[in-house]
């Protein structure tokens, strides 16, 4: 049998996951709920996904599901555990995976780090555009504006100019 995924969600009472998917061969779309079992607010959301997504009663029916989005239901039903709001959950979900431009990443330990590092890889994933992709151009040229005085720098300098 194979099965398409469609649309996942989270129920918070009970706690479970919720996948909307379609069985290719009877043609029809269907829901299957897969009850959350053992999980408090101190539960790891990123070992409780994988362990659903490898578990032999659903792992073909989650083919179609990623691994990032399973982490975020589960941080939403963790944060729903800890008495926050579904609005200040998502907001908090939010913040985590944006990268702040400004963030000096020299001071972050190695898994804050490797966080920041996933979520770039993602986006530039996201963004990539391949040769087989309709709107893709080979050479792109463009002039940026350059509405503000540009600033000089020590090591931009010619080589026979001493600082």
């Amino acid at each position: 049998m194979t099965f398409s995924a469609q649309k996942c969600g989270i129920c918070f009472q009970p706690p479970s996951i919720i996948l909307i998917y379609r069985d290719n061969s009877q043609d029809k779309t269907r829901q299957r709920i897969m009850p959350v079992r053992n999980f408090s607010r101190f539960s790891d959301c990123s070992r409780a996904a994988e362990q659903l997504k490898n578990n032999p009663r659903h792992k073909a029916y989650l083919e179609g599901v990623s691994l990032h989005q399973l982490q975020k239901l589960y941080s939403l039903l963790r944060a729903h555990l800890e008495g926050q709001s579904l609005a200040e959950s998502l907001e908090k979900f939010h913040q985590e995976e944006t990268i702040d431009p400004e963030e000096d990443m020299n001071k972050l330990d190695d898994k804050e780090l490797a966080k920041r590092k996933s979520i770039m890889d993602e986006l530039f994933e996201k963004n990539r555009k391949r040769k087989d992709d309709p709107d893709f151009v080979y050479n792109v040229e463009v002039d940026f504006p350059q509405d503000e005085q540009l600033e000089s720098c020590a090591w931009d300098m010619e080589s026979d100019e001493e600082i």
